[in-house]
């Protein structure tokens, strides 16, 4: 079994009124207790605005710690859900199914390396 990052990505930008993201949640949520029930989910998580953010950066001997994004974008990383499936091609089963609850959100596959 592969595990896979299913990342979301979000515009920058206001939380939708709950009678938009409401719904959402519900068919995320369905859909958490779908793959929960199905073995392939291992961990899923929102995240809090990229102006949370800290980054460091080593230079040399020296670690520089800035606020905010490591980039500046229209879009950043909003969340995201590990998989554990046989291959790509269960994952992107997964990830579909994810993308269409998301509506018009990207929803970004990638391997672990093993």
């Amino acid at each position: 079994m592969n595990q896979y990052l299913l990342s979301i990505y979000q515009p920058d930008g206001a939380i939708p009124e709950p009678e938009v993201l409401d719904p959402i949640l519900r068919e995320l949520q369905a859909l958490n207790e779908e793959m929960q029930s199905a073995g392939v989910w291992v961990f899923a998580a929102g995240l809090h605005p990229p102006e949370t953010a800290t980054v460091l950066k080593a230079h040399g001997d020296e670690v520089l710690i800035t606020d905010g994004p490591f980039t500046e974008g229209k879009e950043h990383l909003g969340g995201f859900t590990v998989i554990q499936v046989d291959d790509l091609d269960a994952a992107l089963h997964w990830a579909r199914r994810l993308a269409k609850v998301l509506r018009n959100l990207s929803v970004e596959v990638r391997p672990f390396q093993s």
